[in-house]
């Protein structure tokens, strides 16, 4: 059984992922660092070059790739969500937990100039954020085990997450 983190970015998906990886012993792949490595273009190229849609299918190969591996960590991108067939494949052998947090908080973390983030090109971030959340959130529904993460560190997510793996037997 795989754990797939998901949830919108600066959710603390991809440093939640390695810690949980180190305590279970899991494996940990993170399906937006597999497509740079795989195309040799960052995200936001990719994005620049392809547009959103282009992407999106290249994120389907990655989950429809990871999906099939057992135990474990998957930390995906938060649009993976919006495609239903990404998160069935996900499903198929995994646990799905969503990391959630508060605009405010998802701004606070961004660190806009380190990491370009294309959806938020341009744009007043806090808006676009509550706009993508807005869009989100039908999608972002399905998933029963959630984690608000605005209160808590790194290792206090890994840690809740865990303590719910191991008493349910994942």
């Amino acid at each position: 059984m795989n754990i797939v983190l998901t949830g919108f970015m600066a959710t603390g998906k991809s440093v939640v992922g390695k810690l949980l990886s180190h305590r279970l012993g899991y494996a940990f792949f993170d399906t937006d660092d597999m497509i740079e490595k795989q195309t040799g273009h960052t995200i936001a190229d990719l994005f620049a070059k392809g547009g959103e849609s282009a992407f999106r299918d290249l994120e389907a190969q990655t989950v429809a790739l990871v999906a099939l591996m057992d135990k474990a960590v998957i930390a995906t991108g938060g649009g993976v969500p919006l495609r239903k067939t990404n998160m069935d494949e996900l499903e198929r052998n995994g646990r799905v937990f969503l990391l959630t947090a508060s605009p405010d908080t998802i701004v606070r973390r961004l660190d806009l100039g380190a990491v370009p983030r294309p959806l938020l090109a341009g744009t007043n971030p806090m808006d676009r954020v509550r706009e993508l959340l807005k869009e989100r959130e039908k999608a972002y529904a399905r998933f029963h085990e959630t984690i608000e993460t605005d209160s808590l560190t790194d290792q206090q997510v890994a840690d809740k997450i865990a303590e719910r793996v191991l008493k349910g037997g994942g």
